[in-house]
């Protein structure tokens, strides 16, 4: 009987990137993943899933520069992050360039004491955001 040595799978393109993440997530202060998952319009939960290589779960290419700016990538996480991104998802890092870069704005708003007119107000400012990305999607 022949043995058939078995094939020896390459480190996982996904896990490598996300560990990456999770290493600057964790030399970050405290509150980064709170912040990234408040600019990204998630819970705190996706952050610990998107940053755990134990995870299959992708990082959406549109969430990247936030990401970057936001975590203080440093050029050579950042080009690392971006090689094995490539080759996680090949079509998608196409995708990369294409994405417009943001800002975060903070914005304080008053307390109306009033739960309904509170969401309100976050309704309001949530078509506004949506606008602002239209009006600058139709001049590009």
């Amino acid at each position: 009987m022949s043995e058939r040595p078995t094939a020896v799978a390459g480190p996982d393109p996904v896990a490598e990137y996300k560990a990456i993440l999770k290493r600057v997530l964790d030399n970050r202060p405290s509150g980064t993943r709170q912040r990234l998952a408040r600019a990204l319009g998630k819970n705190r939960s996706f952050i610990s899933q998107i940053a755990n290589p134990a995870y299959p779960v992708p990082i959406p290419v549109q969430h990247l520069e936030t990401m970057f700016e936001l975590c203080h990538f440093s050029q050579d996480d950042r080009r690392d992050f971006l090689a094995a991104y490539r080759r996680a998802h090949p079509r998608r890092f196409a995708l990369v360039h294409a994405v417009p870069r943001t800002r975060i704005v903070s914005l304080a708003v008053p307390d109306l004491g009033d739960a309904k007119r509170n969401r309100a107000v976050d309704a309001m400012i949530a078509d506004f955001v949506r606008r602002l990305r239209k009006f600058v999607d139709d001049i590009e």
